[in-house]
């Protein structure tokens, strides 16, 4: 940040009539001499020409700049604009972009998922053996 634009931001942070004080004290710290020698100085170049500004240039407050640059979060924004489509890629699509985006090698490549056993059970139930005992082998 350049020298003019912190004191431009300092002149607004200082209250009214404290700048005329401070501009005094540095008169008298400075003497009358070295004030007419920076009046000289000031007098050399063109008149009404300020050569330290470009042609078109807005000065900007350092506040504002100060402002500018602190982090923005995002969150609420975001949240917002995932939650507002509500839809839901095909599940066969989505495992095909994936596979795609998978790297060849072993530690890229997801674990494989073990196949559920279901358990080995009959269809008949008791009272269909009974039955079948009755017909088969003619007891009550």
């Amino acid at each position: 940040m350049s020298a003019s634009l912190l004191r431009r931001g300092l002149e607004l942070l200082e209250e009214p009539g404290q700048r005329e004080a401070l501009q005094e004290l540095q008169r008298e710290r400075d003497g009358p001499r070295v004030v007419g020698a920076a009046r000289r100085r000031k007098g050399t170049s063109q008149p009404g020409r300020n050569k330290a500004t470009v042609k078109g240039r807005v000065v900007k407050s350092a506040i504002e700049e100060y402002h500018k640059k602190q982090p923005v979060n995002h969150l609420t924004a975001n949240l917002k604009y995932m939650l507002k489509g509500r839809i839901v890629a095909n599940k066969a699509i989505t495992e095909q972009v994936l596979a795609q985006n998978r790297g060849r090698k072993s530690k890229d490549q997801p674990p494989k998922k073990a196949v559920k056993k279901k358990p080995e059970g009959t269809v008949f139930t008791e009272e269909d053996f009974r039955k079948f005992e009755r017909e088969y082998f003619g007891r009550p």
